[in-house]
């Protein structure tokens, strides 16, 4: 995310996330260790329009939706859908035996956040402002303590922090 906290533009462009030559910053290595990776429709729509489904590897994705969504372009990707609170899809992903998710898409996040689902928030932030956008937190129904874990500071410019949910109550 840009360091006033938005993860796209107000437009869904991405562009501002790169910041030159790209260094290897942990995300091949956090991506290895989740088993499945839950994405919000908005997100899901800008990644494909992109072409960056690939980034998830060989992950299954689930897209939350309410309705319904045509996935015939996806080739070479495991993609199923879902919907529903939070608490419930955390369930579902239960009991099909995921155990590490990754969540990706702002509304999405906020949504398992506020709900208590997140154990565990990985922030990597840009050295950029760019003023407007779609935010990575909104309101939540009450404070969320977090506790730092580490921090790492990139020579490009990124810095990557990792925080426990200390209280996930909903």
């Amino acid at each position: 995310m840009s360091i006033d906290g938005f993860l796209a533009r107000p437009d869904d462009a991405l562009d501002f996330l790169q910041t030159g030559e790209q260094e290897p910053h942990g995300f091949k290595e956090f991506l290895a260790s989740v088993d499945v990776v839950v994405i919000g429709r908005r997100t899901f729509e800008v990644v494909i329009k992109l072409g960056h489904l690939a980034l998830y590897g060989n992950k299954p994705v689930i897209v939350l939706s309410s309705r319904p969504l045509d996935f015939s372009s996806v080739k070479s990707a495991i993609v199923g859908q879902t919907s529903g609170e939070p608490t419930e899809i955390v369930r579902q992903l239960k009991a099909r035996g995921f155990q590490h998710a990754y969540l990706d898409g702002g509304i999405t996040i906020q949504r398992f956040l506020a709900a208590g689902c997140i154990d565990r928030l990985v922030i990597t932030r840009v050295p950029v402002l760019i003023g407007a956008g779609i935010p990575l937190f909104g309101a939540v129904p009450r404070d969320i303590q977090l506790r730092h874990v580490v921090t790492h500071s990139y020579t490009g410019g990124l810095v990557q922090s990792e925080y426990e949910v200390a209280d996930r109550r909903p």
